[in-house]
């Protein structure tokens, strides 16, 4: 009896693991299948597109959310400049202003000598006792924008979300909540898509070292970096696996449909990461079912080749079209991403004007909001971006899910080209037209209020290259009962009377070819 239940017990284990070996089998196939993308530029190039559904949202928002919100002084950069006591070294480790920074000054009167009251200490300070992700997500929706991009990680080495790489995170620290895991299920539940930023790879060379801070003590080089007092030390190779680990963790816990890399991630150091991070993310995207998308900035030079990642560019635009999807970055402060006392919001006008820019060139705006450290958006921003969501209410149609046409547009202002050139930018006129389409639909948005209520749209003359061939049959002002007539002359599309003025930013008009 008891042999035989011993053969009937070996055969149920035999039987188990045969079947555990099977199930072994398919998932390595079924991860074979999902492995499309090699860790090198030659695959990735290959195998990805830039997805569809990013192309056609057009719009986003960014949020700089933080430790760094506590202090509200400068910039999302306190971090470091509290720290820049003798001159304050650029995001490329080169000294600028000599002297004292401003923000290095104001901490040691406000809170103390940076060796007793380092950084870390904002950190429980930092509550979040407001924080409802519903009610963000909500904003969000009001204002347009399809898709939303928190930071998890800024250069400071505070995790936004439940971490398996460090302590240093909202849930086993200050707040004690997963932010990035409430927002993700929020926006998810509304229907938003979902991204997460990285900007990790910076905390390298992010803190000034010194024995008068505590930015040397061991016990926080989890936070501060291992990195030296060196401020150009090379990126160690223990530092790189830390980045790789804390990133993957991010990518697998939380299934970003976007992954936004900041600056630091483009130098030589991070050059083998590069590949293999985007191969890790796309065959990730593959296994979920869902196209995913990287952002980057390849900030002075191609660290992610064209066609394997889409081209982010932070505070500026392109001056023309760009065949493949592109996106800007920027924010509604003028002087910061994250909350601070003397906060300068842009107009909601020319944040319009910028999106009705950049996807007539076939971009996407990414736009910042910067929450109070108590969780709440302040006012003024959630104003703009009701203002931005009332003008897309009216005139959504010639953005969303549009397409660029032959040519961007016309006029006499001329937009800078590159990183951080928004602020050379002058305001568009009444003659400053952009131009998107969709089906049979061609839509051409006036910048701003033509005097007269007419207008000549001379891309649009018989004798025009861009116009000999359409055969337009209607015009419509959106937001406007108003009848438009029309005359196509050879040297424009003469519009004589555009009834009343709708609305108070960019105006629309729909034209049926």
């Amino acid at each position: 009896m008891n042999r035989i239940l011993t053969l009937i017990l070996t055969g149920a284990v035999i039987a188990s693991c045969g079947s555990k070996t099977e199930k072994k089998k398919e998932e390595a196939l079924a991860q074979e299948t999902t492995a499309k993308y090699e860790p090198n530029w030659e695959s990735i190039k290959e195998n990805y597109k830039d997805p569809e559904w990013f192309n056609d949202s057009k719009f986003g928002i960014f949020i700089h959310w933080g430790a760094y919100a506590v202090p509200a002084y400068g910039s999302e950069w306190y971090p470091r400049q509290m720290y820049m006591d003798t001159a304050t070294f650029s995001a490329q480790l080169t000294p600028g202003q000599k002297g004292p920074n401003a923000t290095y000054l104001h901490h040691k009167k406000t809170y103390g000598d940076q060796k007793e009251f380092g950084y870390k200490d904002f950190i429980p300070m930092f509550k979040a006792e407001k924080f409802d992700a519903k009610e963000w997500i909500g904003i969000f929706k009001k204002s347009g924008a399809k898709y939303v991009i928190p930071v998890a990680d800024h250069h400071d080495g505070f995790a936004m979300y439940k971490s398996n790489t460090t302590r240093w995170n909202s849930v086993d620290m200050g707040p004690k909540r997963d932010v990035l895991g409430e927002l993700f299920k929020e926006g998810r539940a509304q229907g938003m898509i979902m991204g997460a930023s990285s900007h990790y790879a910076f905390n390298w060379s992010f803190y000034n070292k010194k024995d008068k801070f505590d930015t040397t003590n061991p016990e926080y080089a989890d936070l501060y970096s291992p990195k030296g007092k060196d401020l150009k030390e090379p990126v160690s190779e223990e530092f790189k696996k830390m980045w790789w680990d804390r990133t993957v963790d991010l990518i697998d816990n939380y299934q970003p449909d976007i992954l936004w890399f900041d600056f630091y991630l483009d130098i030589p150091d991070y050059k083998e990461y590069r590949p293999k991070i985007a191969a890790y993310y796309y065959n990730k995207g593959l296994e979920w079912g869902k196209e995913v998308v990287i952002n980057d900035k390849n900030f002075d030079h191609e660290a992610f080749p064209e066609g394997t990642v889409i081209y982010d560019l932070e505070r500026g635009k392109l001056p023309g079209i760009r065949k493949l999807p592109w996106q800007t970055d920027t924010s509604i402060g003028k002087n910061s991403w994250c909350y601070v006392t003397n906060w300068e919001s842009r107009t909601a006008n020319s944040l319009v004007d910028d999106l009705v820019d950049i996807v007539s060139k076939n971009g996407n705006l990414l736009l910042n909001v910067g929450p109070k450290a108590d969780g709440t958006i302040p006012e003024d921003q959630k104003e703009i971006l009701f203002q931005i969501g009332d003008w897309l209410n009216t005139n959504g149609e010639a953005i969303y899910d549009t397409e660029y046409w032959s040519t961007f547009g016309e006029g006499p202002t001329e937009v800078k080209k590159g990183h951080h050139s928004e602020g050379q930018n002058k305001g568009f006129t009444g003659q400053d037209i952009r131009f998107t389409k969709k089906g049979d639909k061609l839509y051409a948005i006036m910048m701003e209020w033509p005097e007269g209520n007419k207008v000549d749209i001379k891309s649009l003359g018989k004798a025009n290259e861009y116009g000999k061939d359409l055969n337009i049959k209607s015009v419509k002002l959106l937001g406007s009962d108003a009848k438009i007539s029309f005359d196509v002359k050879d040297d424009a599309l003469s519009i004589s009377d555009l009834g009343n003025k709708s609305g108070d930013f960019a105006h629309v008009l729909e034209i049926s070819l």
